[in-house]
């Protein structure tokens, strides 16, 4: 007797996978914080190591002449958190609601939405694991699809431009210098389109960015910082 196909949900229809085990898909959409058991905890330690590997075989093949540095900072581009979290909502993830929910306004929603993709990878894995398919050949296109694109158009010093902070860090430790500091100097315009304006300092290096939000006028002050420092 043939198991009836069931139609997929509209997260399944962008994913390209229809779970066999539609446990595990609730479960992989449950964070710790709805108050619901199980929740997505565990599949979100699994899924880490799924999206590195997928993400590392991906990077090595496509930029077979850069060196391990340089992979592994690209890769870190890719699953991050900021990263993950545009998928969810590229995907439209609805997280499982429950007693203790968070509210959509949380703070904390952005980085549940980025673990739940980490827990939806692991729970693809488990679920073609658990029917008898290859779990690698399932997921790994569909990190492909996500990512191979940006992988390709990838040159070495592009985190410099995306990921400014985590770079000033690094090149300010590689001079002897102390971590930069962060201040808000200025919020001008309306609530709904506000302007921010920082200033990093770094010992006497100093340099003030502008944005539209807090991160990305920190983002654009550190990259405006990087570009002062000696050796830059």
């Amino acid at each position: 007797m043939k198991r009836s196909v069931r139609k997929p949900t509209p997260l399944e229809a962008k994913l390209g996978y229809v779970f066999r085990d539609e446990s595990l898909l609730r479960t992989a959409l449950t964070p710790p914080s709805a108050g619901i058991t199980p929740d997505n905890q565990r599949l979100e330690f699994m899924g880490d190591s799924v999206l590195h590997l997928c993400v590392s075989l991906l990077v090595y093949r496509e930029h077979p002449a850069w060196p391990e540095g340089s992979l592994s900072k690209l890769r870190g581009l890719m699953v991050c958190t900021d990263a993950l979290h545009t998928w969810a909502l590229d995907l439209g993830v609805e997280l499982e609601r429950g007693p203790r929910s968070l509210r959509r306004t949380s703070a904390n929603l952005r980085n549940a939405l980025a673990d739940a993709m980490e827990a939806l990878l692991a729970a693809i894995f488990l679920d073609q694991q658990g029917s008898g398919g290859n779990p690698l050949d399932t997921v790994l296109p569909i990190i492909e699809h996500r990512f191979l694109e940006q992988i390709r158009a990838a040159y070495v010093g592009v985190w410099e431009k995306l990921d400014s902070k985590t770079t000033l860090q690094e090149r300010l430790a590689t001079l002897g210098l102390p971590p930069p500091r962060y201040d808000l100097t200025e919020r001008a315009g309306p609530d709904h389109a506000p302007t921010f304006t920082v200033k990093a300092t770094a010992g006497d290096f100093e340099a003030t960015g502008s944005a539209g939000t807090l991160k990305r006028a920190q983002m654009e002050a550190a990259r405006i910082l990087l570009e002062a420092l000696p050796g830059a």
